[in-house]
């Protein structure tokens, strides 16, 4: 049976979600940068698990080769292509499709972006323009959601945060801004609970996915040792930031708000006064079936 074949009249996909099958069937989830990496991984299992998906980013191109793979297997997703940060464009894209489908049931606020750099040379506008990818565009998309739909309806946001616990050194601007959504999130939880919205957050530690190829330099050469650093010895999988997302998106999450859940295989914890030996005990969950390793891990 191919991909975008039907079993019992349902759509039929490949991605191994843990999750059980037709959870998300009649819904609607939002995926912001959805056009790559984690957000491409979290749109294909929604869509999987039988939501209807909506992509957005800055990249149409894209946005549209995903939401093709998505049709190819099965699912059901479109795009729109605009920048968070431009809060006219956010709240005519959500007025529009809140206009198409009645309401929107979830949102993934994964959009984001930064460069490496110490703080000292970090000049006012690429500051800013951090803050705005992580914390500001998300705080636009949430609002516009809520006040559009959610504030009627209900629904559920998961936000994206980082490994941030300790700082960021080299990256105090995502970190200030990752920060910043954890936090965000937890008043979120609160001003909207009484509206039946739930608002989580999740913080992933380093994971195999296609960011990690747009790093050069020093940065570059450092992520093949990353994993040196961490207790489970290896990088997460995007399938393994997914899954928790899509649990926290379910109904199996309904007594869950306001928490920031890591997903770092315990990195903030390796200390040299416990020295962990190199093993291979840790086995990854690999469920997305369209997964590509990032050149930077690839074997030489």
């Amino acid at each position: 049976m191919s991909s975008a074949e039907t079993k019992d009249g349902e759509p039929f996909s490949r991605y191994a979600s843990v999750l059980r099958p037709r959870l998300f069937a009649g819904e609607v989830h939002w995926v912001t940068g959805g056009g790559s990496g984690i957000g491409r991984c979290v749109a294909h299992e929604l869509a999987a698990l039988g939501a209807t998906v909506i992509l957005t980013g800055r990249s149409a191109d894209k946005l549209q080769q995903v939401a093709a793979e998505i049709t190819e297997d099965g699912g059901r997703a479109e795009f729109a292509a605009f920048d968070i940060r431009d809060e006219d464009a956010v709240r005519a894209s959500v007025q529009e499709a809140v206009g198409r489908h009645g309401r929107i049931h979830g949102l993934v606020n994964n959009a984001g972006g930064q460069f490496p750099s110490p703080l000292m040379a970090i000049g006012k506008k690429g500051f800013e323009t951090v803050l705005a990818n992580n914390l500001t565009g998300g705080f636009l998309m949430m609002r516009e959601l809520y006040l559009q739909s959610m504030q009627t309806h209900g629904g559920a946001i998961v936000n994206m945060t980082a490994d941030m616990w300790n700082g960021m050194p080299g990256m105090g601007h995502s970190g200030a801004a990752r920060a910043g959504m954890a936090n965000l999130t937890k008043t979120a939880a609160v001003e909207w609970a009484a509206s039946g919205v739930r608002v989580n957050a999740v913080a992933p530690g380093w994971i195999a996915s296609a960011g990690l190829d747009t790093y050069k330099g020093p940065v570059r050469e450092m992520i093949p040792k990353l994993k040196k650093h961490v207790p489970l010895r290896r990088l997460g999988t995007e399938s393994e930031v997914s899954a928790t997302i899509c649990f926290l998106l379910s109904p199996g999450a309904a007594f869950i708000t306001g928490v920031t859940l890591a997903i770092d295989g315990g990195a903030p914890l390796d200390t040299p006064l416990f020295p962990i030996p190199d093993h291979k005990r840790s086995v990854p969950f690999d469920g997305f079936h369209r997964a590509v390793m990032p050149d930077v891990l690839k074997e030489p």
